[in-house]
């Protein structure tokens, strides 16, 4: 490969005809300074796939654990991931439904004059709206909004190629950082602070591209209607915002940027990665919010909340956000097993580096969720001084093991959790004084 990472070792390119399990390469689709893209041929369901190959293995945890969150998204606008593995080389490979159609780069190539006609960018920009506000509303940010990742299939656009396992080197070609320099947030392009603002910006600089024919330069006040004549003051004004320098000044949400264009964005389609228990002990909004809320400030990959169900002691697993939430809600611990058992009966927070070498780890009730996460960091729910129930955050997204500085923090933010959650206590059974086996 002639894009190498410094510090990996070169891979070479797969050619027409290769075999990495079920999968048999095609051809290449692209090719980047962190991996290759290629069209492959599901050999058991004779079905295309695209299959995104990491070149270097020293991300290969940080790439587990987004694919696996990643395969979680289920949105007719975000490209769905349906597996990934591991060859014997040690390269990772995320395997998606392949989107037929043309990205809109190649669109503008193809028939920008230089730009696209303004109705049609943007409503390629609304369509990419309702990609993103689902997007992030899963706490996901995907950290490399451009036309080449904008493909206009059957109906419409669809979201492909999140900027997984993604690190500033100094080789790298076309991609810097988490993204591509002129679509990418300058604060990210710093080495700062990540967040949906720095969507925002790519997106506004997504659709300034489509207008003109060529992305923004940074802080750049020529007029866009010199270039675009008969482009609104409105669009001119929201396109501005959306590509301000500082993120507190820029547009705060999608949803907002695309009030600003005039077109409100329509109910989600997609599937949310939240979920709870039928009749939890607490509001539900309310209980899901929570676990939402704390996989987004702790980076996770996961978060759940059990309480202790007063009539068999176990603890019952509430809520749960992220991957394998759909497994783990209802799943009862016998008192004292496993990582989070052992937080009740300690009463005391901790941080686990490496799950799978830690005895107190709950290892086969783990695999029967499919989920068997590599760090976590648990912390009690405490009403008084009596532990009844935990706050379970798992995998952090950038790969790196948890410690005792995220107890800490979890830790206060259990209990404000536990304040919200008991903010109403008329509105529901006393949390961890109920059977709450009934509704699992």
């Amino acid at each position: 490969m002639d894009d190498a990472t410094p510090g990996a070792q070169p891979v070479p390119e797969l050619g027409s005809g290769h075999r990495l399990g079920r999968y048999e390469i095609i051809e290449p689709l692209s090719k980047g300074a962190m991996g290759a893209v290629y069209q492959a041929l599901n050999t058991t369901t004779g079905e295309e796939v695209a299959l995104k190959r990491l070149l270097d293995p020293r991300h290969a945890t940080r790439f587990e654990i987004e694919a696996r969150l990643l395969a979680s998204l289920e949105h007719p606008r975000v490209v769905k991931v349906t597996d990934h593995f591991q060859d014997s080389s040690g390269a990772y490979y995320l395997v998606m439904d392949l989107v037929r159609g043309i990205d809109l780069g190649q669109m503008l190539k193809q028939q920008g004059t230089p730009g696209l006609l303004p109705k049609d960018a943007i409503r390629y920009t609304m369509e990419s709206c309702e990609a993103l506000q689902y997007v992030h509303e899963q706490q996901i940010v995907h950290r490399d909004v451009k036309p080449q990742n904008l493909i206009v299939g059957a109906d419409g656009i669809v979201l492909v190629d999140f900027g997984v396992a993604r690190e500033m080197g100094e080789e790298e070609s076309g991609t810097v950082g988490i993204g591509t320099p002129r679509f990418m947030a300058p604060e990210v392009f710093a080495g700062g602070q990540l967040s949906p603002r720095s969507d925002v910006f790519g997106l506004a600089a997504t659709l300034w591209t489509l207008l003109t024919g060529k992305p923004p330069v940074y802080a750049d006040d020529t007029p866009l209607a010199e270039t675009v004549p008969g482009v609104a003051p409105e669009l001119e004004a929201t396109v501005r915002a959306g590509l301000e320098m500082v993120p507190e000044r820029r547009v705060a949400s999608i949803s907002a940027f695309a009030r600003a264009l005039g077109q409100p964005l329509r109910e989600s389609r997609g599937l949310s990665l939240v979920l709870s228990l039928p009749s939890p002990d607490a509001p539900r909004t309310l209980i899901e919010s929570v676990v939402r809320t704390a996989a987004g400030i702790f980076e996770a990959s996961a978060a759940s909340i059990a309480l202790v169900d007063r009539t068999t002691s176990e603890l019952v697993f509430q809520a749960s956000w992220g991957a394998g939430a759909k497994e783990i809600v209802g799943v009862r611990l016998p008192p004292g097993v496993g990582i989070a058992g052992n937080v009740v009966q300690t009463g005391a927070g901790v941080a686990v580096e490496d799950c799978r070498t830690d005895q107190r780890f709950a290892a086969q009730i783990a695999k029967g969720t499919g989920y068997v996460p590599h760090t976590m960091v648990v912390v009690p729910l405490k009403r008084g001084d009596k532990p009844i129930g935990v706050l379970s955050l798992l995998d952090r997204r950038d790969g790196e093991p948890y410690g005792e500085s995220d107890v800490r923090r979890a830790t206060l933010f259990a209990e404000l959790a536990l304040a919200a959650l008991d903010v109403n206590p008329e509105a529901f059974t006393s949390l961890g004084e109920t059977s709450v086996g009934r509704a699992s």
